[in-house]
This record gives C-alpha cells, sequence and structure tokens, in this order.
C-alpha cells in the first residue's frame, strides 16, 4: 500500500465530507431559523454516521452547534 495516496485519499473524502456536511447543516439552520421552529439562542444537535464496508463497520458521531 502506498501510505502517502492512502492519507491523500482519506483527506479529499474527509474534505468532501465536511463541505458537504456544513452546507447542509447550514441549509438546515437557516430554513429553520426562518420558519420560526428555533431561535438564534439554540443549540442544534447533530450527528454523523460512518459506515465502512469492510467488517461492516458503523460508527455514530454526536455533537451539538450552538447559534450564538
Amino acid at each position: 500500500m502506498d501510505e502517502d495516496e492512502f492519507n491523500l485519499s482519506i483527506r479529499r473524502f474527509l474534505k468532501k465530507v465536511g463541505i458537504t456536511s456544513q452546507r447542509e447543516i447550514e441549509k438546515a439552520v437557516r430554513s429553520a431559523l426562518d420558519n420560526g421552529s428555533i431561535s438564534d439562542q439554540d443549540t442544534v444537535k447533530v450527528s454523523v454516521t460512518l459506515h465502512i464496508d469492510l467488517q461492516d463497520t458503523s460508527l455514530e458521531i454526536d455533537g451539538e452547534i450552538k447559534l450564538q
């Protein structure tokens, strides 16, 4: 295995995940603010599920995003 290529490939994947996730979170929060279902003082609970086909591995990552 080429360690450099492996690490670069992982970084490209994580960058894609990060950018896509940020856009979706921003869109959901703006929509919720616009329709009044949350206020700008709230904290939004988020989670991401990472599934790796090898060995059928899944990992749930939970967090919170403060709006203020």
